[in-house]
């Protein structure tokens, strides 16, 4: 069986080594090569998976989304409003930084500049003086609202490179992989 590339699809065949000169030209590939030239007795394979998606995050986060720095928005701001939006009830500020994956002290910056914006509203909880509930607001709810769908146009656009069904086998082996790595990080935090 061989994959769109015409590669083989499974096996240890599919390692950059074994393919034709050129079939892989990235930045990841030239690490590779400059890595098997110092220690040609290394498995560069989890390299070349772990370094593109590295390298793919890091250009997709220099991209910074056209369509929220327009609306004047961080990822990660957007990400918290989302996370209001989505759940679709008040948050703790707790609760927005596993939403989120962020820090507590990140969630605390990026709460008080979108409150600032008028986008999230905070207000204490009735039996414990120590516990905020975060919302959004009628603006902020707005935002979110339109923005999505030029957003998810947007990665759209970002992905139209890959045939569809390229897109969905990425999207269930990304799964796959991220499934693996929360399973195992919370087997470690227990």
């Amino acid at each position: 069986m061989t994959a769109a590339n015409g590669r083989p699809a499974t096996g240890d065949a599919t390692r950059a080594e074994e393919t034709p000169a050129g079939a892989r030209d990235d930045t990841v590939a030239a690490v590779v090569r400059q890595w098997r030239a110092v220690h040609p007795d290394l498995d560069t394979g989890p390299m070349e998976i772990i370094g593109r998606i590295n390298r793919c995050a890091a250009l997709l986060q220099q991209a910074e989304d056209a369509p929220l720095r327009r609306a004047g928005l961080s990822r990660s701001e957007f990400d918290l409003l989302g996370a209001l939006r989505r759940t679709g009830h008040e948050l703790t500020p707790g609760e927005v930084a596993r939403e989120t994956f962020a820090s507590g002290a990140a969630v605390t910056k990026r709460l008080k500049h979108l409150t600032e914006r008028g986008l999230v509203e905070r207000r204490g909880d009735d039996r414990d003086r120590r516990v905020a509930h975060v919302r959004l607001t009628d603006a902020g709810r707005d935002l979110v609202d339109g923005i999505l769908p030029e957003q998810l146009a947007y990665e759209k656009s970002v992905l139209s490179g890959l045939a569809p069904a390229g897109q969905g086998e990425l999207a269930a082996l990304l799964g796959e992989l991220l499934g693996r790595l929360e399973g195992r990080l919370g087997a470690l935090r227990a």
